[in-house]
C-alpha cells in the first residue's frame, strides 16, 4: 500500500503514510529503509517520494509539491547571496521558482528561463524581467530552442541561480534533457557567480545528459542530510558550501 500510495501521489510525509496504512511511523520509516534499498522508492526529507531517474516524466505541480519545506529553506539561503541590483539567470524548474518567490520585489535584472520564474517576479514592482523568447515546454513552462541559449550569451549574469536534475560523484552535474544540458552550460559560461540549489536527494540521483562538474559551480546549498562523500567532492573543489 506505502508504495501504490507514493506512485499515485508522488510524495507522501511520513505521518500521511502512518494515517493511511494505520501504522505507526516507527513502522513507516523502517518500512521506507528495505523498500528503498529495493529500489521501490526513494528517501526524502520527512517522507518518501517516487524512485527513478529524473527523466521520468512526473507533472511540474507534483514535483512543485515534493520537499517543499526543504525547498522553501533553500530559496532563503540562496535568496541571501544576491546583492541588490545584481543581474541573474534563473534556471528552470520547481526550486529555482521558489528562489523566485524570494526574490519578487527586489531591485535585479533576471533572465528568466521558465514562464513560471518570469511571471512570479513579473507580478511584483521591482525586478527587471527578461525573458528569451522561442517556444516554451508544457506544463514546466521552460523556454526551449536556440533562442534561448542565443539570449544566455548575450548576457554577462552576476549570479547563476542553477538547478540540477541530479548530481552524480562519478559524471558530475547531470540533467534530463540534452536541451536542458545545452542551456545550463550556456548559463555557467555566461555568468561569474554559479549558485547550485540541490536537495540531498538530488545528490544521489542519476539522469543522461552531463552539464558540468562541482568546480564550475561557486557556491552549493543543499540540505543537512547530504551525503558527507559527495560534500567532500564540492569542498575539494573550492566551492562554498552551504546546508540548510
Amino acid at each position: 500500500m506505502i508504495i501504490q500510495s507514493i506512485r499515485s501521489s508522488g510524495h507522501l510525509r511520513i505521518d500521511q503514510l502512518a494515517e493511511l496504512t494505520g501504522a505507526s511511523p516507527v513502522t513507516i520509516r523502517r518500512d521506507l529503509t528495505e523498500l528503498e534499498a529495493q529500489g521501490s522508492l526513494r528517501r526524502t526529507r520527512g517522507g518518501a517520494a517516487r524512485s527513478g531517474k529524473y527523466h521520468e516524466n512526473v507533472p511540474y505541480h507534483v514535483r512543485a509539491a515534493e520537499e517543499e519545506e526543504a525547498k522553501a529553506s533553500l530559496a532563503v539561503a540562496a535568496a541571501s547571496l544576491i546583492t541588490d541590483y545584481d543581474s541573474v539567470i534563473i534556471d528552470n524548474g520547481t526550486t529555482c521558482h521558489a528562489v523566485a518567490r524570494e526574490l519578487a520585489g527586489r531591485p535585479l535584472t533576471a533572465l528568466c528561463l521558465s514562464l513560471h520564474a518570469a511571471a512570479t517576479l513579473g507580478a511584483v514592482p521591482g525586478v527587471r524581467v527578461i525573458v528569451p523568447g522561442g517556444p516554451i515546454e508544457p506544463d514546466t513552462l521552460a523556454f526551449l530552442g536556440s533562442q534561448v541559449i542565443d539570449a544566455i550569451r548575450d548576457m554577462r549574469a552576476d549570479v547563476l541561480l542553477l538547478g540540477a536534475c541530479s548530481v552524480s560523484a562519478s559524471h558530475g552535474l547531470m540533467a534530463a534533457t540534452y536541451e536542458d544540458a545545452q542551456l545550463k552550460k550556456a548559463s555557467i559560461q555566461s555568468s561569474s557567480r554559479r549558485i547550485l540549489i540541490a536537495a540531498a536527494s538530488k545528490l544521489t540521483q542519476t539522469s543522461n545528459f552531463r552539464f558540468g562538474t562541482a568546480g564550475d559551480i561557486t557556491h552549493l546549498i543543499t540540505t543537512s542530510d547530504a551525503p558527507a562523500e559527495t560534500l567532500a567532492i564540492f569542498n575539494d573543489e573550492g566551492v562554498d558550501v552551504t546546508l540548510v
